[in-house]
């Protein structure tokens, strides 16, 4: 299930997402049919998305390096953003488009037509596959900008398919997660092949809203009337209220089915990563318990000294990642209560002051609070010593800055989340790379099949979003 079942070759031949399909079938023999149930494509998706959100591999996934949370010791194109040696923004395409949002469209027609599911179980189970759809789709807009949507998915009769764009890819999303809501609650979805909820319908609920409320305060700067109503109505029909309503994955403790931290960082017997001196410095300076957590205290106790971004460090010398992240049932984070909350203090500031509930300082702390205890950190004295903090204790004079910072910090396990906090509110500050002083990349350029197979809507989404650089702003990144 987690294994990929095309080879490199086939992969590398793909046109975006309207191939993979037909490709797929290439793989298929047409006298030894295999017909999946929706309940095996909706776990398989699930799982693949979950593990491409989790993965440390520098093949697949790079955001734990782009945020700057770690480093590198030996190989360190990636920390300097050297995306394309590797073909990084093409794994991130195919693996987005065609083994979770393809799985998930395969599911929804199984779903139709299944005669032993009554309405209310399709709608549900349908709802389900929506809120995953729109948390994937939003991945591909958060990296790339615009892409292939409306004529996504389609390769029987779109082999090319245009770009949409990314501004108007969010505001369908939005919608589609409004609608969502409706089949949600229309009856028992998915139960047993659920991975993160199992088949609870009231935190399916609230993951829908919460992402809502997460699209919606994303486009704070550049839909403004958008923004506001849709938060308010996410806010509104319930989101995340603690870290028991998290949208994790389960990992197991045996192969196939860990977490892709403990298959790069333990059972690879490699030491490629280190934790990087931008997140180690900061925490430092703010003598953040969750260091403990965080980090390992391989230098001796409270010892921690990130290696320097961007450049090659000795790995005995620097400080490793901490032992939870080690553990193959490491759950894997697709969205938090300390996201949701930080999203509640922005959209309750002053400069905003939308019409959710409670105030920015309680959401605030709030946010810090759940991260700490999420991190194993019980002790209400220990966190109310560090919330008091005068770099910590928060002030509506600097609120974006301790907003921006206590958010990417939390963000340090769900990386793209840190990625676009930063890219969002500017702080903290990150490093520039060791080795080459390269600018932190705004977004992913597209991927070479794109550029190659699919030259001329390549060539038209490129002009439309201001250029095929690192250094484009997404539509969302106004100031």
């Amino acid at each position: 299930m987690k294994k990929y079942l095309i080879t490199f070759i086939m992969v590398c031949l793909f046109t975006s997402c309207s191939d993979d399909e037909k490709y797929e079938r290439l793989n298929q023999d047409p006298k030894n049919p295999t017909e999946a149930s929706e309940e095996f494509l909706f776990t398989s998706a699930t799982i693949s998305l979950g593990d491409f959100m989790a993965s440390p591999n520098v093949n697949i996934n790079v955001f734990r390096f782009i945020s700057q949370y770690l480093t590198a010791t030996t190989y360190v194109d990636e920390p300097n953003y050297d995306l394309t040696n590797r073909n990084v923004p093409q794994s991130q395409w195919s693996e987005i488009y065609r083994d979770v949002l393809l799985d998930l469209d395969d599911a929804k027609d199984y779903i139709n037509e299944n005669s032993d599911l009554s309405q209310g179980e399709k709608d549900a189970r349908l709802g389900q596959i929506e809120v995953l759809q729109v948390y994937a789709w939003q991945v591909l807009v958060d990296t790339f900008s615009d892409i292939p949507y409306t004529e996504a998915l389609q390769a029987e009769t779109i082999t090319l398919p245009a770009y949409d764009d990314a501004g108007t890819i969010y505001v369908d999303l939005i919608q589609r997660l409004q609608n969502a809501r409706t089949l949600l609650s229309s009856g028992q979805g998915f139960a047993g092949a659920d991975v993160i909820f199992g088949g609870d319908m009231s935190k399916w609920n609230k993951f829908s809203n919460s992402l809502q409320l997460r699209l919606a305060m994303r486009i704070s700067d550049s839909n403004s009337s958008l923004s506001k109503s849709a938060a308010e109505d996410a806010a509104s029909n319930g989101v995340f209220t603690g870290n028991q309503d998290n949208a994790i994955i389960v990992y197991q403790s045996s192969p196939p089915n860990t977490n892709p931290l403990w298959e790069d960082l333990v059972q690879s017997g490699r030491s490629d990563y280190v934790a990087a001196n931008t997140l180690v410095d900061i925490m430092n300076g703010l003598e953040d318990p969750r260091r403990m957590y965080y980090f390992d205290e391989n230098l001796g106790a409270g010892v921690y000294e990130g290696g320097i971004y961007g450049s090659q460090n000795p790995y005995s010398s620097s400080t490793h990642v901490g032992e939870s992240f080690l553990d193959p049932t490491h759950p894997g984070i697709l969205m938090d209560f300390a996201e949701v909350s930080f999203h509640l203090a922005t959209a309750t500031s002053s400069d905003l002051n939308y019409a959710v509930f409670g105030d920015v300082l309680t959401h605030y702390e709030n946010g810090v609070t759940a991260s700490m205890n999420y991190a194993g950190i019980d002790d209400q004295v220990a966190i109310d010593d560090y919330l008091s903090r005068p770099d910590v204790s928060y002030d509506s004079a600097n609120s974006n800055a301790l907003i921006g910072t206590q958010f990417w910090i939390a963000m340090f396990d769900n990386p793209i989340e840190g990625w676009s906090v930063w890219r969002k509110y500017d702080e903290p500050t990150l490093n520039l790379p060791g080795s080459t002083g390269n600018p932190v990349p705004l977004r992913y350029t597209y991927p070479i099949n794109e550029q190659n197979l699919n030259e001329v809507n390549y060539n038209e989404a490129s002009q439309a979003i201001g250029g095929d650089s690192q250094q484009t702003r997404l539509f969302w990144d106004v100031n």
